[in-house]
């Protein structure tokens, strides 16, 4: 069992990536293609034809796992809503175990990104993790005591959806001052826009962040002190040893963790506040298809 491999799937509102992977999360072959979003069954066709291609260059594979944008009801293997894709009100693990014949796991993309991480990236031998994707919104994950933690039904730990600030900037969700409203991507094309030109977006702010621009540098700050605030609700209600940042505008690193982290270090409680470290993520945009990977493992070995 230690030695056999899966087919992990990541499932994105742009593209998705396939590969076979191994339980030290190492890739194999791999695939990566547009995501099709013209209709439901265009959609998981397209995952179809991804998993046969891989099963015929991998035959030996055992199992397969899939990390989507959507919330999850573990109980069904049910993708109830989903963000991006046309997905909703399907029983995904038992179509994709009909038609392919081998073991499902199923599991949230952000979830997949944390367990990706905590297993071969950056959050390697923690118990305790809080992992932050951001990108066009906030996603979350959480290993607890050792294990990832996925809430009564599967839709746990939808960590963007905090309030930080009522009445603040409208979320994707129909919500209001949200995490995911006042620190992915979307808030830092609004700072852009203001500062540079209706042409500017959030890859212009860190650029010039990165190249030391004071006032997307200051830009930047103000976003992360909003990150921070809402790190130091999770460090205060999870106490975690670590808390990982990825995903796309996570390519801003220290730019917003430095300011994140003097925020903790107020609003935090001790002795957590002392003892967390906030660290970039390592996978980069490997990190979903290794988590996927390991739910993939999970459904492997419940089947013993």
């Amino acid at each position: 069992m230690e030695q056999s491999r899966v087919i992990g799937v990541d499932v994105g509102g742009t593209k998705i990536l396939a590969a076979v992977v191994s339980r030290d999360g190492s890739l194999g072959a791999r695939l990566e293609r547009p995501s099709d979003h013209s209709s439901q069954e265009a959609l998981l066709t397209e995952l179809d034809a991804l998993v046969e291609e891989l099963h015929r260059a991998e035959p030996e594979v055992r199992a397969l796992g899939f990390g989507i944008p959507s919330r999850i009801d573990q109980r069904r293997g049910r993708a109830l809503k989903s963000v991006n894709i046309p997905l909703e009100g399907v029983d995904f693990r038992d179509r994709m175990r009909e038609r392919h014949g081998l073991p499902v796991g199923l599991d949230n993309d952000a979830n997949a990104a944390a367990i990706g991480e905590w297993r071969a990236g950056a959050a390697r031998g923690a118990t305790d993790v809080v992992m932050l994707t951001l990108g066009t919104g906030v996603g979350g994950g959480l290993i607890l005591d050792g294990r990832p933690y996925r809430g009564a039904t599967g839709s746990g730990a939808e960590l963007g959806h905090i309030v930080i600030e009522p009445g603040g900037p409208p979320c994707g969700c129909g919500g209001h001052g949200h995490l995911e409203s006042l620190a992915a991507g979307p808030a830092a094309d609004r700072v852009a826009r203001t500062l540079y030109g209706e042409a500017a977006n959030a890859h212009e702010l860190v650029r010039r962040g990165q190249a030391g621009e004071s006032e997307a540098v200051e830009a930047l700050a103000g976003i992360g002190r909003y990150l921070g605030a809402g790190i130091a609700s999770f460090v205060n209600v999870f106490e975690p040893e670590l808390v990982v940042v990825g995903g796309g505008f996570g390519v801003a690193g220290e730019l917003l963790l430095g300011p994140a982290r003097e925020v903790v270090a107020v609003e935090g409680l001790q002795p957590a506040c002392d003892t967390v470290r906030i660290v970039e993520a390592e996978l980069g945009v490997d990190a979903g298809v290794i988590g996927a990977g390991m739910v993939a493992f999970e459904a492997l070995d419940a089947e013993g």
